[in-house]
């Protein structure tokens, strides 16, 4: 009964970000699945991916005073790259490295809500990120700063405090 419980939360799983066709024909046993659900996560690309949009969206939040939003977008960036901890765990040891060390000077401005300091900090972090992908042979991989946010849907400078992002 569990394992017929297993298979059909896999399933579901599984149809619900677009693999109807995969959860019809699902592997039999449990190893097979688990290896086809995480062959199935994000690697490392579509979580940078978001990393790199809301690593443009903070500096226009941390430059409007939307301090929180700024405070929201690094743990959110952050937080994306959690499905390369299972799918590229060599990868994430080096993004976790960079975001526990290289970017703690941004987390710090923000919360001192001092720009200054954070715009200084971001410049630091995009050479950072530059010298990691060349290091990672992704040098074709050259981040600027945007002359607009990659969100125009949102209101960049609405003041708030870097503590109002909830847990």
């Amino acid at each position: 009964m569990q394992r017929r419980s297993v298979v059909i939360l896999m399933a579901s799983t599984l149809a619900s970000v677009g693999m109807a066709a995969f959860a019809q024909d699902a592997p039999k046993d449990v190893q097979s699945q688990l290896n086809a659900i995480l062959a199935a996560l994000p690697k490392f690309a579509i979580p940078m991916r978001e990393v790199g949009d809301r690593f443009q969206n903070m500096y226009f939040a941390a430059k409007g005073g939307n301090w929180a939003l700024a405070a929201y977008m690094s743990k959110y960036m952050n937080n994306a790259m959690n499905p390369a901890a299972l799918t590229k765990p060599d990868e994430y040891k080096v993004w976790k490295g960079f975001y526990d060390g290289a970017f703690a000077p941004v987390n710090k401005a923000i919360q001192a809500k001092d720009f200054s300091a954070f715009e200084t900090a971001y410049n630091n972090a995009i050479q950072s990120c530059n010298g990691c992908h060349k290091a990672m042979s992704y040098g074709f991989i050259t981040v600027v700063k945007l002359n607009a946010p990659a969100d125009n849907g949102v209101d960049y400078t609405q003041k708030s405090e870097p503590g109002d992002v909830p847990p």
